[in-house]
């Protein structure tokens, strides 16, 4: 059947290194695309891929389908994944990081996701809390919390989205009260990935004033009293990382887990979005780096008017050449599409993607 030699495929996406055949138009020759997405990596980088595409392709891609349909959140093959080096990435060695690039973290995230791109989005997430406990904390924090969360024996969630503050963080309302050597949390967080899993929660709220200079950073870790957890929600993808709403209510953390100063916490929360913006990015790339591989692989086989569809010009996205059975649940590719689609509006909508873009095109 075609939707089960879908899966077969995804799982032998490493090593195919091919060229797409674009149909002709207008009576030129077809032009031969290059789908490479080893091409412009310097040897070391090449290597770094290859071992997240065998990754992918060995432990997450056999999985992918039983992990959306069950929403199971694949714990164990994360902590194989962070013993490759992948739990922190871009977080320095002292503290057990791999101290990579951005590029090479890019590189890794858009092979990873090629297994599954949901699985990749939240350890991409992971990764991003890492970094800023690791970049803005200090030396007894950095050694204190990033250790087991480059290897994933601790996993982290990133809390800044409330119910009445999505677009516009710099609004939200969750407070943070001091009292002696503790801060009191009174407030909620929603959409968080890793929500009543993760073990650290890297939460921003309100310690001064309004607007962003009123927010803090605040490490809260799982188990302590006042933290508690909405309803595991449905959603249409990312079905292999919980989302739930983070609820604190008179939870006290002691002061020594603020990450940064006071009143530092939006810069920290845009630092880090910053970087989980190319993650994110990254894992599109990977969606639809396997898509094409996929929709290549069907054109080829599957046949109508008594020739190969990739003979005819009739579609022009990965699922709608796949006609039927892209619209199936057996089939990889629609899979990769409901994973990747949250990818608009997370991290920053595209609204406000192209807002920030025109400011930085204005200040030029």
């Amino acid at each position: 059947m075609l939707w089960g030699r879908c899966w077969r495929v995804g799982a032998r996406l490493r090593g195919l290194r091919g060229g797409l055949q674009a149909p002709a138009e207008s009576g030129r020759r077809g032009v031969v695309s290059c789908i490479d997405p080893s091409t412009g990596l310097n040897e070391e980088q090449k290597e770094f891929q290859k071992v997240a595409f065998d990754f992918a392709a060995r432990e997450m891609a056999p999985n992918m389908a039983e992990w959306d349909q069950k929403e199971l959140f694949p714990v164990d093959v994360m902590r194989k994944a962070a013993q490759l080096g992948f739990g922190g990435i871009y977080v320095r060695t002292d503290v057990g990081g791999s101290g990579l690039s951005r590029l090479d973290t890019s590189v890794i995230f858009e092979a990873l996701a090629t297994g599954c791109t949901s699985t990749t989005a939240y350890i991409s997430i992971h990764n991003m809390c890492a970094w800023m406990i690791d970049t803005f904390g200090s030396e007894e924090q950095r050694h204190r919390f990033c250790p087991p969360l480059c290897t994933m024996e601790k996993f982290a969630s990133y809390c800044l989205t409330e119910p009445g503050s999505g677009s516009d963080a710099a609004s939200l309302l969750t407070s943070a009260k001091r009292r002696g050597d503790h801060y009191v949390l009174s407030g909620s967080k929603a959409f968080i990935s890793g929500g009543g899993e993760a073990d650290i929660y890297v939460v921003m709220c309100r310690t001064g004033g309004p607007g962003p200079k009123g927010i803090s950073c605040i490490v809260v870790e799982k188990g302590t009293p006042g933290l508690s957890f909405g309803k595991k929600e449905r959603k249409v993808g990312w079905n292999s990382q919980p989302t739930r709403a983070v609820i604190f209510e008179d939870c006290a953390v002691p002061v020594a887990n603020r990450i940064g100063d006071e009143g530092q916490g939006f810069l920290i929360a845009m630092r880090g979005l910053n970087g989980g913006r190319i993650n994110v990015a990254s894992c599109s790339l990977g969606a639809a780096y396997a898509s094409v591989i996929l929709t290549r692989d069907h054109l080829k086989v599957r046949k109508q008017f008594g020739e190969p569809l990739a003979s005819n010009q009739i579609c022009n996205q990965a699922l709608q050449m796949h006609g039927g059975y892209g619209y199936l649940k057996d089939c990889a590719v629609q899979q990769y599409m409901r994973d990747s689609r949250v990818h608009q509006i997370l991290e920053g909508s595209n609204e406000v993607m192209r807002i920030l873009i025109s400011r930085s095109l204005l200040q030029e």
